[in-house]
């Protein structure tokens, strides 16, 4: 077959003019993070000076074929891929400390993963696990959009894109229109990333309709030479096809080799195949990239010789790749900047995290961040932007797209608190939160819980500018809680507390920062013992008073930070009762080596007028706050806390889950004066806690043992949000 396929070749290069070569078609399949070897053979082609007449490219090759033809050298490819955190481009998360306060309260409470939306249609759940709005960033920066919206029909080489239409499984090829656009589209694996709204259509991965599309290259510039490469994924053998995740894969990966099989038999015997050992490297080794392109490298050079065939002069090839180079362009300038219609958020809303501002260069980075910002707010599936020339002027164009399922949702939280000996804590609650109900942003959130802990809450949320510096927000709240009593570290009484809370507030976000309120808060209290030894007074009243608080938030992620910092100030004062009280809390986090983080807290309460009552007094004890003992163990007038944590961070969540796993040690202090509860322990109280655990879908997961100086020690588990 080889030495037919070389007599063939050479007949074809006889037939040839002198002057002229064989022109080539480029075809880059679809294989995830396996795509990454089609640099390698980038490499090859651009050292073996082979010139490309036009390409094809489906899913992680559309990725590879768009920047190719945009003008970037596989060695820019090849840094690109290697300095990007893949982990992070899967999860569409900002930066925490780039969420505006509203929001971040919100997230501490309720899971956004279990997001619902009620509509016209239903109840409806969120079209993927990840939306891909860093994912599309990328791909903008990877090409240079800041530098002007890139669209396929004006690249200097010719390019498909396939992709998948899910609505009715036709293959979808895209020849002009926005580059970055159709490469997301082409992308979009069922399941993980949300499809594509493109001309009328929901795109998902071209790999399931034609992923080497050999047939769409022919069309595209009828090269005498085809050159493909295949990167896809082998089916799974069948004694790891089991669970329902593994059999949806192979299901995909069914239809795709099909596909391939239909593809590769219309290549001809001058065509060249390529298809690089990727043994062990899978589709979602995104930080292998370096590893694979080596791999794709390797494969194209021991088919050296017959890409040589292809070669041309230097001067031929130099001319040929300077019409293709992207130039290096100075910062663009903007003159103005327009927000897409939107049907219910204000355009002022979303242009109060712009600090990009007509008549100054674009800074791309700051853009970027600047849409993730917008993004956070939780109002839009994606938010994108565009760079376009209207009359000799410059315009940045951002386009959100409002969420389907919104602006009515339904939303969940649940935790478990589990310590050995001291019984179970548990909550489990919903709520429907409504956004937008006016056009100043107001919200209202209604809220019901069962548990330990049962109760509802409601509040609104009313900004009272479009940039919502300034707000007013009612809240009401009922809890009927279990309040277990400690003495000589033995469970002694349990009491029934429930409580009544009615507040006004006036408050004022400071950007991202965080917010302060100030405001009046009534509550009704009713405690009474349940059972054991009545050692706290039963009392039912009334308590109204001035209620000032304060949160600031600037770590980089919800649960496990790796830096930044955050503080908080509560101060309510009873006039009635002749009591104050004023609680303080603060923590930062630090990256030590890439695995290693240290964290530190800081807290206390203290009765600035009076003595605090029993029934309001500050607690220690729990995990992570005097670990030893259990939870609110220890009550009083004041208290005093700090800790020291080292964590190891032994591995991520899989891609599109969001977090990584560690293994921690804390070291903590704290001290309690003017005891209601374990009165004997005087002074300062030391304790340390080993742990394992991690941020997941469900919110942070510990478990993890606690010692205390004075003997006491726990076994704790922990699911779900506080």
């Amino acid at each position: 077959m080889f030495l037919l396929a070389s007599v063939t070749w050479a007949a074809t290069l006889a037939a040839a003019p002198a002057s002229a070569s064989p022109s080539v078609g480029l075809v880059l399949g679809g294989g995830g993070a396996r795509g990454a070897a089609h640099i390698g053979v980038l490499e090859v082609l651009e050292q073996l000076r082979v010139p490309v007449d036009c390409i094809a490219g489906t899913s992680m090759g559309a990725l590879v074929a768009g920047a190719y033809a945009a003008g970037l050298s596989p060695a820019q490819m090849r840094n690109a891929l290697a300095e990007t955190d893949w982990s992070d481009l899967f999860n569409d998360d900002p930066n925490f400390s780039d969420v505006n306060p509203h929001t971040k309260s919100i997230r501490k409470r309720y899971f956004s993963g279990l997001e619902l939306g009620i509509t016209e249609q239903g109840v409806t759940t969120l079209p993927g696990v990840v939306s891909g709005q860093k994912i599309k960033l990328f791909f903008n920066r990877l090409v240079g959009s800041d530098s002007g919206e890139k669209y396929i029909e004006d690249l200097p080489l010719p390019l498909a894109v396939i992709a998948t239409d899910i609505g009715t499984g036709e293959r979808v090829v895209y020849r002009d229109g926005s580059l970055s656009k159709a490469m997301r589209a082409s992308m979009s694996v069922p399941g993980l990333l949300d499809p594509v709204s493109y001309r009328g259509r929901k795109l998902v991965d071209g790999g399931l309709v034609d992923n080497v599309p050999i047939g769409e290259v022919k069309e595209l510039c009828r090269p005498d030479v085809v050159i493909a490469v295949n990167v896809g994924s082998p089916l799974l053998p069948p004694s790891e096809v089991g669970s329902l995740l593994s059999v949806s894969a192979q299901m995909v990966s069914i239809l795709t080799e099909q596909n391939v099989t239909r593809s590769l038999k219309t290549l001809r015997d001058m065509d060249i195949y390529i298809k690089p050992d990727l043994e062990g490297i899978s589709a979602a080794d995104f930080d292998r990239s370096t590893e694979t392109a080596d791999r794709g490298h390797a494969a194209a050079q021991t088919l050296s010789r017959r890409l040589s065939a292809l070669s041309v002069s230097e001067p031929v090839y130099a001319a040929w790749q300077a019409g293709i180079e992207a130039a290096q362009r100075p910062a663009t300038r903007i003159d103005a900047i327009k927000v897409a219609e939107l049907k219910d958020v204000n355009p002022a809303t979303v242009q109060r995290h712009l600090r990009v501002r007509p008549g100054e260069p674009l800074d791309t980075t700051q853009l970027q961040t600047d849409v993730m910002r917008i993004y956070g707010d939780g109002y839009y599936e994606t938010v994108d932007y565009q760079v376009l020339r209207e009359h000799d002027r410059t315009i940045l164009r951002l386009t959100p797209v409002e969420k389907a399922w919104g602006p009515n949702y339904l939303r969940f939280g649940f935790n478990l608190d589990s310590t050995q000996g001291e019984g179970n804590f548990y909550s489990l609650r919903a709520a429907h939160h409504r956004t937008w109900i006016n056009a100043l942003g107001g919200e209202s959130l209604i809220s019901a819980q069962i548990g330990t802990t049962s109760g509802i809450y409601a509040e609104l949320y009313q900004p009272l500018n479009a940039q919502q510096t300034v707000f007013l927000q009612p809240v009401l709240r009922y809890l009927d809680d279990s309040t277990p009593v400690y003495e000589d570290n033995r469970r002694i009484a349990e009491y029934e507390s429930e409580t009544l809370g009615l507040g006004l507030y006036a408050g004022m976000n400071f950007a991202q920062l965080g917010w302060a309120r100030a405001g009046w808060l009534q509550r009704y209290l009713d405690n009474s013992v349940q059972t054991g030894s009545p050692t706290l007074p039963s009392d039912e009243r009334w308590v109204g008073g001035l209620h000032i608080d304060l949160s600031l938030d600037q770590t980089d992620t919800l649960y496990f930070p790796s830096e930044g910092w955050k503080a908080s100030i509560e101060y309510f004062d009873s006039s009635s009762e002749g009591y104050s009280k004023l609680e303080a809390d603060a923590g930062a986090a630090w990256p030590l080596t890439d695995d290693i983080v240290l964290t530190g807290r800081i807290a206390g309460a203290m009765s600035p007028r009076g003595q605090l009552p029993a029934y309001d007094a500050a607690s220690l004890g729990g995990f992570r706050n005097l670990s030893g003992f259990a939870r609110d163990q220890i009550i009083g007038d004041q208290i005093a806390f700090g800790s020291l944590s080292a964590e190891y961070i032994l591995g991520r969540m899989p891609l599109g889950l969001s977090g990584d796993i560690r293994l921690g040690l804390s070291l903590e202090g704290g001290k309690v004066d003017g005891r209601y509860t374990e009165t004997r322990l005087d002074g300062w109280l030391g304790s340390a806690a080993v742990y394992l655990g991690g941020e997941t879908p469900v919110g942070p997961v510990y478990l993890g043992y606690g010692y205390a100086d004075r003997g006491q020690s726990n076994i704790v588990l922990f699911i779900g949000t506080p």
